[in-house]
């Protein structure tokens, strides 16, 4: 584990109400080779906004909780069959998440700082636990269309990430201009991520629950409504996507018809809008989220030529 994830992990043990869960202690170790860059949001926009690093420590904590939080209560919402709460059962899971997100606040209020600084970054992370909150109940509803799709996003997937820069931010006495820009900035990292989710989630096998449970995945969105000639047999397919033989068959014909490209499409003007972004903000030192937005890009250059798609020039010149 990082020094950042092990700060994490002690800081979450040492609430003595953990103990009525045993099984936090393994909900908050990493998975071995799998950095958790999330939990590092909030010290790397420290930095970058010119605070000494361990300001934001219980900042990363704080946000480790919300996260598992929302992963526990997305499980059940999606009756995932990895979910914790086939282990502790569903009660217990829903009182874990609500301590959690209680937890968090706990925790963001422990930052070494002014009082003023510690509320501001409390209340960014109540609004952005609020937000996931609302954003997961419209997307229970499985809302259809693309204007639906980014409307669940951008309520569910992004305020987390934005709140995460944002609070690091604030935690390192950034001016409130520039904490909004870097919580700008983590919207459209938050919306990268979950475009580049819905791709792998699409070419999983055995299907995933977007196949099965036809949900608003923006890659097989495409191929289900746009103009291509192979819509007709992908709509066919999409019904019976449970089968491995057509599951691969639909998968490819996301590469044929343009899905995997429109998705691309949508990631890079997301990631060339995030760099103009940090360019125009007065950061006191800018290289921990310009790393940050260079480290998206790497997963899904490799992902596109594993599944033998030509990777965009932009993002060549980003991984070069």
């Amino acid at each position: 584990m990082s020094e950042i994830e092990t700060h994490v992990r002690a800081a979450v043990l040492a609430l003595p109400e953990m103990e009525a869960w045993p099984q936090v202690a393994d909900l908050f170790t990493p998975t071995e080779g799998r950095a958790r860059f999330d939990w590092q949001l909030p010290v790397l926009a420290c930095r970058a906004a010119g605070g000494d690093p361990s300001l934001a420590l219980p900042a990363a904590a704080a946000i480790a909780c919300l996260q598992v939080s929302i992963i526990l209560t997305d499980d059940m919402l999606d009756e995932d069959p990895r979910g914790e709460h086939h282990r502790l059962g569903s009660g217990r899971t829903a009182n874990l998440a609500l301590a959690l997100q209680a937890a968090a606040l706990v925790l963001v209020g422990q930052a070494p700082v002014p009082a003023e600084r510690r509320t501001a970054a409390g209340a960014a992370l109540a609004r952005a636990a609020l937000a996931t909150a609302a954003g997961q109940e419209l997307d229970v509803q499985n809302l259809r269309g693309e204007e639906s799709y980014w409307r669940v996003v951008r309520a569910k997937s992004t305020p987390f990430y934005a709140a995460a820069l944002q609070i690091g931010a604030l935690l390192a006495g950034a001016d409130p201009a520039v904490a909004q820009g870097v919580y700008d900035l983590g919207v459209l990292i938050g919306e990268v991520i979950q475009v580049y989710d819905d791709l792998v989630d699409a070419f999983q096998a055995p299907a995933s629950p977007d196949w099965l449970e036809r949900r608003n995945n923006l890659a097989l969105l495409y191929a289900a409504t746009a103009a291509h000639p192979q819509r007709d047999r992908f709509l066919y397919l999409l019904a019976r996507a449970a089968d491995p033989p057509v599951l691969e068959e639909a998968q490819q014909i996301l590469i044929a018809s343009g899905a995997v490209s429109y998705c691309v499409y949508h990631l890079v003007q997301r990631h060339r809008t995030a760099c103009r972004l940090l360019a125009r903000l007065p950061l006191a030192d800018p290289a921990p989220l310009s790393d940050l937005l260079a480290s998206q890009v790497q997963p899904l250059a490799n992902w596109l030529q594993n599944i033998g798609v030509e990777v965009p020039l932009e993002l060549r010149g980003e991984t070069a």
